[in-house]
């Protein structure tokens, strides 16, 4: 879970690799050149470029970075010579040279397989409703081989030429979730051609594919906080709608509009409700979906509207869904939960994060990892200094 350090050009250059891949589709797709599959432009080459790879090997990600320096040089070269004839020979020598010194990476180790839907976007926007549905297909058709906590020790694993992979662990951020589909839509075989996955697109439409694919990621969550103490791949605040006193219900999206997000689990009763506090939106969810009665001025009032929402954040925080009260999960403002405290402890501090860089931090530095409201304060200071970092087939705390 550990990645090497936030560095800007990094993040640049694996933004300027997506969005680059990105346009290649959308560019073939236009032309016609590419047709759609499960709804959405297919991807019509068998390799892509590895962004999960660049994430983790600084190395291979410094010569692509400077390859393509050089690749840009020579082409301003050639634009100069182009124009300024009196130097024309000087800039296409320039040029020539960049890309003879250049360090052209490997393409072994720059290219992965592809899938045709390895670009495709899940449409479900991580809803609790998404999950919910998730979580009746994994039991039904999952749970035999990859087990009920996604470890894959289910009851058929043994039977097995290939044990299940876990889900319990970074594995499963490594994936591109467009790959993650078309494995569960059309199964997988080992280097010999023997299936080591049954296809489930007879069985299965798309709609629940992909909230299967969010449910595993849910649980991937569960597990890893439960067993491990920590997330093996982040995750976002699920969708829900948000209704606040008696206003309309909201998108959470809409409602938090980029400030960080407090969700506590309450049974429903007015003493637990919490009081606002500045430094967060905070957002109730109880067992049935409904606000909890009226417990006084500066109370929180805004809650799931969702009773599912009461079992989704239970399993994303790694609890008993059956006792879950008073558990209380930390967003940042870009949407991702980072930090989990139990119904027990009032006190925040280091250890409750469960989505870290693995990075020591300015604020940590200083000595401000204390605890009760300065704790706090401190928590929330260091998860704004630890972006969570992404890029399509890999995730970085």
């Amino acid at each position: 879970m550990n990645g090497p350090p936030p560095q800007a050009w990094l993040n640049a250059l694996l933004s300027l690799i997506q969005q680059a891949q990105l346009a290649m589709l959308r560019i073939w797709h236009a032309l016609g050149w590419s047709g759609e599959l499960h709804g959405q432009p297919a991807w019509p080459w068998t390799q892509r470029i590895a962004g999960e790879t660049l994430l983790i090997d600084l190395g291979l990600a410094r010569q692509l970075a400077l390859t393509l320096l050089a690749v840009a040089l020579a082409v301003a070269c050639a634009l100069v010579a182009a124009i300024w004839k009196r130097h024309r020979l000087t800039a296409l020598a320039i040029g020539a040279l960049a890309l003879t010194i250049a360090p052209w990476p490997s393409t072994g180790l720059l290219l992965t397989p592809a899938a045709p839907t390895s670009f495709h976007i899940n449409p479900s926007g991580f809803a609790v409703t998404s999950i919910a549905t998730g979580a009746r297909v994994y039991a039904q058709h999952c749970a035999a081989c990859h087990g009920d906590d996604g470890r894959g020790e289910g009851r058929l694993s043994a039977t097995l030429a290939r044990w299940p992979p876990t889900f319990a662990s970074p594995l499963l951020g490594r994936r591109a979730e467009g790959e993650l589909f078309w494995h569960i839509a059309h199964g997988m075989r080992d280097a010999r051609g023997h299936a080591t996955m049954p296809a489930f697109a007879a069985q299965l439409g798309d709609t629940e594919t992909w909230a299967v694919i969010d449910y595993m990621k849910t649980l991937a969550a569960g597990t890893g906080a439960a067993q491990q103490g920590s997330w093996p791949i982040p995750l976002r605040l699920p969708e829900v709608a948000v209704r606040c006193g008696r206003d309309a219900p909201r998108a959470l999206s809409q409602w938090r509009r980029g400030q960080r997000v407090r969700v506590v689990m309450i049974d429903g009763t007015a003493a637990e409700q919490p009081f606002e506090d500045p430094r967060f939106l905070t957002l109730l969810v109880t067992p049935d979906g409904r606000a909890p009665g009226e417990a006084g001025q500066f109370r929180a009032d805004c809650v799931a509207a969702s009773a599912d929402a009461w079992r989704v954040y239970a399993q994303i925080a790694g609890v008993d869904a059956a006792h879950p009260a008073g558990t209380t999960l930390l967003a940042d403002r870009q949407g991702w939960l980072r930090a989990r405290a139990d119904g027990k402890r009032r006190a925040w501090s280091d250890a409750d994060l469960l989505c870290t860089a693995g990075q020591q931090t300015a604020v940590q530095a200083a000595g401000t990892s204390s605890v009760g409201d300065d704790g706090l304060t401190a928590l929330l200071l260091r998860i704004d200094a630890e972006p969570v970092r992404f890029v399509q087939g890999g995730f970085v705390h």
